[in-house]
């Protein structure tokens, strides 16, 4: 068979297991998720081994140490992976709840009932936990899905797929509700667009080539998952002690993650005070920065920044830093060059924090806390399948809830329309 009809058996199987699943009961759907934490923990040596070798090949690719880090697997990221699937099982099932119901004045009681998306397809680059993320959360909200993940992270996905897929069967429902392209031929993608005939929605979760890519050529609907351009922003009344631990983390904790930092802002008051500590806490971690005018006067060893600098998420160990006049320059700089998906502000100043909510248009906005946090399981979603930058169906990390949507159901006893 050609890609096309393999896929497309794919999306066929999948569509009938997403009936299965959308009547699944909770109990059956907790103790699939149960099994393939289980299952998970008992093969760990196992997925270490084969992850070993995705990671050899992206050393031997030039991956960044930020990708491999995005790519590696530990016993402690696999125990975290589990952790996950039983927060999730222990989640309250979005599935069935009639969260309105009236009455008309002809009798007809009229609701809306959450119900599963149906079929989902995930398009992921190197980092194999989104395999077990995204499929327990499907799994929860009664969706089927289909995986392509990036190629660096080929064989850690097949063997957490198979595994994932033995727990499904150990619970008595279907092993094609979690399948994977076993293929990294790029056309895979190129076809996935094409299947909105069993497909009922895409996620794109990677860089912006990637998702811009899926948004531009998919005749499947797309929920935008954003590049991560987020900014700290630390007022001229910050407290420096707060701001420099939350400062760090933002960037260096996991550099090539979208929640991220990749610039740095500072008023222009406080900038000779604060600026050369901070750059001499990163420049010990190998951290580099790119500045301004401003803040190369005050630490001539920083790189000069360029426009692009300030747009691009790096990814990396590398951070932008511009000192703005005041609290209005630095709102207008996150509003130029921000992707709306992260964004905080250090500052004592109850006023202007609250100002910094109402200003900021982002799915997460931040008041001295580390824009690390905009995450699923951070915010007690278990997991996520992505966050969105977009305001159309799901905004900020997408849990159990962002993967369903409503139906009317309509109860009457025997009325017709006049």
């Amino acid at each position: 068979m050609s890609l096309r009809e393999n896929l497309i058996v794919q999306a066929k199987a999948a569509q009938i297991s997403s009936r299965q699943l959308a009547k699944a009961g909770t109990k059956e759907k907790n103790k699939a998720l149960n099994l393939i934490a289980d299952k998970l923990l008992a093969r760990k040596n196992e997925i270490l081994e084969i992850n070993e070798k995705d990671m050899i090949k992206g050393q031997n690719n030039g991956l960044t140490k930020a990708l491999l880090d995005r790519l590696k697997l530990t016993e402690a990221r696999i125990e975290s992976m589990a952790l996950g699937l039983r927060e999730v099982a222990a989640q309250e099932d979005p599935i069935g709840e009639i969260p309105q119901m009236w009455k008309r004045p002809n009798g007809l009681q009229i609701g809306k009932k959450r119900v599963p998306l149906g079929v989902i397809g995930i398009i992921y680059e190197a980092r194999p936990n989104v395999t077990v993320d995204v499929a327990g959360l499907c799994l929860k909200s009664g969706n089927s899905v289909i995986l392509r993940g990036g190629s660096n992270a080929f064989n850690s996905n097949k063997i957490l797929t198979k595994i994932i897929q033995s727990g499904l069967k150990a619970a008595g429902l279907a092993q094609e509700a979690v399948q994977l392209i076993e293929t990294t031929d790029r056309k895979a993608v190129d076809i996935l667009f094409t299947l909105n005939d069993y497909l009922d929605v895409l996620i794109p979760r990677g860089g912006a080539g990637l998702i811009q890519k899926v948004v531009n050529e998919s005749k499947v609907p797309v929920i935008e998952t954003g590049v991560g351009n987020c900014h700290v922003y630390v007022n001229k009344e910050a407290d420096f002690t707060k701001a420099k631990k939350i400062v760090f983390n933002a960037k260096y904790s996991r550099p090539a993650v979208c929640n991220s930092a990749e610039t740095l802002l500072i008023d222009q008051e406080i900038a000779a005070d604060f600026l050369p500590e901070m750059a001499r806490i990163f420049a010990e971690s190998e951290v580099e920065l790119r500045g301004c005018k401003k803040t190369r006067e005050l630490v001539p060893k920083i790189k000069e920044a360029t426009e692009a600098d300030y747009e691009k998420e790096f990814l990396d160990y590398i951070m932008a830093v511009k000192i703005v006049d005041n609290y209005e320059e630095a709102v207008e700089h996150i509003y130029s060059y921000g992707t709306k998906h992260s964004e905080a502000i250090i500052t004592e100043n109850y006023t202007t924090a609250l100002s910094f909510l109402d200003d900021i248009d982002a799915a997460a906005v931040y008041i001295n806390a580390s824009t690390r946090f905009t995450d699923g399981s951070e915010f007690g979603l278990g997991a996520e399948t992505g966050i969105s930058t977009q305001k159309l169906h799901a905004r900020g990390p997408m849990g159990l809830k962002e993967l369903t949507t409503t139906k009317y159901i309509i109860m009457g006893n025997g009325q017709i329309r006049e």
